[in-house]
């Protein structure tokens, strides 16, 4: 067997590689389950997740593969031996860390796309987020090996986890451009927006653009040929060219992404963001005690809708617009028919105490909730003693100084509901026949 066999035979048996699997899959997996959003599963949240994991994968990687150029230099004298360029060993050893960390990195996709599949994400998973994390953390993997190699000190290992760490802790997510260069630092992606695949791919050419740049640069001082500075100007170039669209971005790696919702038709349409469709049932049974007491106002809905948060609640056009809670936390369809009853009434505020407690006493019962005290006690009384029907004719009559906030506790007297319209109206006088003397 040659000696070049034996080398990676070798290689492939060294302590670091046993060592980054396990530890850099373990690490990534605790960090993405972490950044995971509880309850909702959503693609482009999982893709973040991938991705702003780097931001701690990548300094441990960048750790490990300095510590195994540092540890395992005692090898170069069997690499002296082959007759391959000098570079060789150095390469070797790149694709075996390389690979090692892609495998932790697959390794850690493979449970984030599990998770979210299981929960029936929605939206759809971004390849070129998992190719912008990965050329990140092998981006890393390089970094270090190759610092290590110049610099063949046990200090340099925790030299190259310390800068990358502080390079990945001093750029906030969205604070400019530079956040979005690798590791990238990602916000949490809310519903009715997604990661724009322009960027994605822009960080992915840069990571790459920035491996070659280094792994050329060091075969080109290891071999002195000056045939490497070719690939390494075009390599440099496409780290410029990839540089340039991140900042034209503005540091903005979301924009609007619109979704085909999920609907529930009975006895409501209503409607919410795919991602949130385990909110259906607790929405409808919460929406429809309100939506038939409010049945013959001006007030009434029959669809409610979930809109983006940019768009304020409303109720027009038998349409409710509500917001929910991206990670549904408990009372979310409470909060829900809330904001439908503080739409009735605009941008209305109550003018003084006395009429926001009778406010509160009609949204009260809209919502199904026990009276507030109030100070006028007998009107709260009378009010608590009528029927459901009578309530809700009341409603009907006195609805628009109830959303003016202009009730009164001469309001409060029971209505009587009309007569149908084909019923026989009693007449004020007797009807006597025509051969009857008056």
């Amino acid at each position: 067997m040659s000696e070049l066999g034996r080398v990676l035979r070798l290689d492939a048996r060294r302590a670091a590689l046993l060592v980054a699997v396990p530890l850099l899959t373990g690490i990534g997996i605790v960090t993405v389950w972490l950044s995971l959003v509880p309850g909702v599963a959503y693609w482009d949240n999982s893709i973040v997740a991938l991705i702003n994991s780097v931001r701690l994968l990548g300094p441990v990687a960048a750790g490990l593969a300095a510590w195994a150029a540092v540890r395992e230099r005692g090898l170069n004298y069997l690499r002296d031996l082959s007759p391959r360029s000098p570079a060789t060993g150095a390469l070797l050893d790149l694709l075996l860390l390389a690979g090692a960390a892609a495998l932790a990195y697959a390794a850690v996709t493979a449970v984030v796309t599990v998770e979210t599949v299981v929960r029936n994400g929605a939206g759809r998973p971004h390849p070129l987020g998992v190719l912008a994390g990965l050329t990140a953390l092998v981006l890393h993997v390089v970094a270090g090996y190759l610092a290590a190699r110049v610099a063949p000190r046990p200090a340099t290992a925790v030299t190259v986890m310390a800068v990358a760490w502080l390079w990945a802790a001093v750029r906030a997510p969205g604070a400019s451009w530079w956040s979005l260069l690798p590791p990238a630092a990602l916000d949490h992606v809310e519903l009715f927006t997604g990661l724009r695949a322009g960027v994605l791919a822009d960080q992915a050419l840069w990571a790459l653009g920035g491996t070659a740049v280094l792994i050329l640069a060091y075969v080109g001082r290891v071999t002195r040929r000056a045939a490497v500075a070719v690939p390494l100007a075009g390599a440099l170039a496409v780290t410029a060219v990839a540089t340039y669209r991140l900042e034209s971005s503005g540091g903005d790696a979301i924009g609007p992404a619109p979704a085909g919702p999920a609907c529930r038709e009975w006895p409501l349409r209503i409607c919410v963001h795919p991602a949130l469709r385990s909110a259906l049932p607790a929405l409808m049974a919460e929406a429809t005690p309100l939506a038939t007491r409010l049945s013959g106002t001006p007030g009434e809905f029959t669809r409610v809708v979930q809109r983006p948060v940019t768009e304020p609640p409303r109720v027009a056009g038998g349409t409710a617009v509500i917001h929910l809670d991206d990670e549904l936390a408990p009372g979310y369809e409470v909060r829900a028919v809330r904001q439908i009853t503080n739409a009735l009434g605009g941008s209305r505020i109550c003018a003084t105490s006395r009429y926001a407690d009778y406010r509160a006493l009609v949204d009260a019962w809209l919502l199904g909730r026990e009276a507030p005290a109030i100070p006028d006690a007998r009107t709260a009384d009378r009010f608590g003693q009528w029927t459901e029907d009578q309530r809700r004719e009341w409603l009907r009559v006195n609805f628009t100084r109830y959303r003016d906030c202009a009730l009164s506790p001469g309001d409060f007297r029971p209505v009587v509901a009309p007569a149908p319209a084909d019923a026989p109206r009693p007449s004020p006088r007797p009807v006597l026949p025509r051969d009857t003397p008056a």
